[in-house]
């Protein structure tokens, strides 16, 4: 009797010594975990790409939408980014310590219009760097070529509307980006814009939201008046009193050069 009373003694304080050790065990085990959790956090924070984040360089600040072509966010890259990434436009940008540049592969009156012309005017809807400067700055000197004329007037009916799409847009620098291309082409093809300057001015989808802002609205804007006063201006200057009639059909308010 008294030794099956010892027996189970034995065995109560096996069983007591057993569940210690596993507390043992086990606390040892949450304290090691927190410590590796502490020591990742400590090293993601550490990481170059968080002291990014929590320190901005100072570049980011003179180009605050500049867009790594090889991040994370690219990953489906719009028409126009993914063809200057594959070196579908033939120039570069050239970062200068005052303002920036391009450097083109070949003389720009060297290169086709088609379907280059065409492909920048639809990088101006861009809203990240370095494309939105590529575009915009690649068809202002690709339209100062010698024999512009020429090579511009054919694409008209496949330019004209991929510049109301930017002009249409809800992004206000998008706009402005079409809207001085838009000068910029008259200035080179003059009354050969005529024929296509009602679609270009025809109000769309106004008031309804992601479908643009047409001409009409943003001219009512105090912020956009005097750009948009000045561009149809040009657009009559350069394309002659046939360009008046079209913009007085459009746009009733507008005041003439010859006012």
């Amino acid at each position: 009797m008294q030794k099956s009373e010892c027996h189970r003694g034995i065995q109560m304080r096996n069983r007591l010594t057993d569940n210690c050790d596993q507390r043992t065990s086990s606390s040892a085990q949450v304290k090691h975990g927190t410590r590796v959790q502490q020591s990742k956090s400590s090293s993601s924070t550490s990481s170059p790409e968080s002291a990014r984040k929590l320190h901005p360089r100072p570049s980011d600040k003179l180009n605050p939408k500049t867009i790594n072509p090889f991040g994370e966010q690219s990953r489906a890259p719009s028409a126009f980014a993914a063809i200057y990434s594959k070196g579908g436009i033939p120039c570069r940008l050239v970062h200068g310590s005052v303002k920036h540049r391009l450097q083109w592969e070949c003389p720009p009156e060297k290169l086709p219009f088609d379907p280059l012309l065409i492909t920048l005017a639809e990088g101006l809807r861009e809203t990240k760097h370095p494309y939105t400067f590529v575009s915009k700055e690649g068809f202002r000197e690709l339209l100062l070529v010698t024999g512009a004329l020429e090579k511009a007037v054919p694409l008209l009916p496949r330019l004209i509307p991929v510049l109301k799409a930017a002009l249409v847009h809800v992004d206000d620098e998008v706009f402005e980006r079409g809207l001085n291309a838009l000068v910029q082409l008259s200035v080179v093809v003059g009354p050969s814009l005529n024929d296509h300057l009602k679609h270009l001015l025809t109000s769309v989808s106004a008031g309804k939201i992601g479908e643009g802002l047409c001409l009409s609205k943003r001219l009512r804007d105090k912020k956009f008046k005097e750009a948009i006063t000045t561009a149809l201006q040009k657009l009559e200057q350069h394309g002659g009193s046939e360009s008046l009639i079209i913009i007085k059909s459009k746009i009733p308010t507008y005041c003439s050069i010859c006012c």
